[in-house]
């Protein structure tokens, strides 16, 4: 596991808690629409080993609510005697993962080591390697969407000019609902942002999609999921 980086506070990455975010190195997807974060803690303050940030956590105990743990695609690296050890200091922990890895969602859920998991719906099924950027094994991400619906998390999806519009996103609902076996519990929207350091330097020059984009889009979902989201 390498450590990347660590936001010492957020009020926005774990829905109703304070929460820091610890960034881990690596992803198995490449988005064309997907940067590198900014990191608050710089290698210079003396890098990011997990005893660093174990310390830093047993300051912050009674301050901080929870931890986020993302990436990059975290599960490929995660160590889950690190998660157990942020566990035992009291903080309730939240998953960001694209659903490569329903195994090791499995095993986060049955040990009781996460309390909240936000997964990245990429697309309707036929658009999943176009938007990845590499093969997928589907069948991976739809074992994941069960997992992670019939744990109460929430599914998130970048809308991105030229990837997504009304219907595919209708598709996207459609496929989660059969794979569900019923309306996929929730789901957010978020728009794409521009910005430099993208893995496809083309989408540097693409329109942002804004708030009043995302609300029509949403008007399009709301008999496919128990409850759709915009985020902005």
């Amino acid at each position: 596991m390498k450590i990347a980086g660590l936001q010492k506070v957020s009020t926005i990455d774990y829905p109703g808690e304070i929460c820091c975010v610890i960034f881990l190195w690596g992803c198995n997807f490449r988005c064309g629409f997907c940067y590198n974060p900014d990191l608050v803690i710089k290698d210079s303050e003396g890098g990011f080993s997990e005893g660093r940030v174990l310390e830093f956590l047993k300051k912050r105990s009674g301050k901080l609510d929870g931890v986020c743990i993302t990436g990059g695609e975290p599960l490929m690296s995660l160590d889950f005697d690190f998660v157990r050890k942020i566990k035992d200091m009291g903080f309730k922990i939240k998953v960001d993962s694209n659903g490569s890895f329903p195994e090791k969602l499995r095993e986060m859920v049955e040990g009781k080591l996460v309390d909240y998991i936000a997964m990245d719906v990429k697309g309707a099924k036929e658009d999943y390697e176009k938007i990845a950027g590499v093969s997928v094994d589907v069948g991976k991400i739809e074992e994941a969407i069960r997992i992670v619906d019939d744990f109460g998390g929430e599914f998130r999806t970048t809308v991105v000019p030229g990837l997504h519009d009304g219907e595919k996103l209708k598709k996207m609902g459609k496929w989660m609902g059969e794979v569900c076996g019923g309306k996929p519990k929730r789901i957010f929207l978020q728009g794409f942002k521009g910005g430099k350091g993208m893995i496809d330097p083309s989408f540097v020059s693409k329109d942002e999609v804004l708030e009043e984009e995302l609300i029509r889009l949403k008007d399009g979902l709301k008999d496919l999921f128990g409850e759709v989201g915009v985020r902005v």
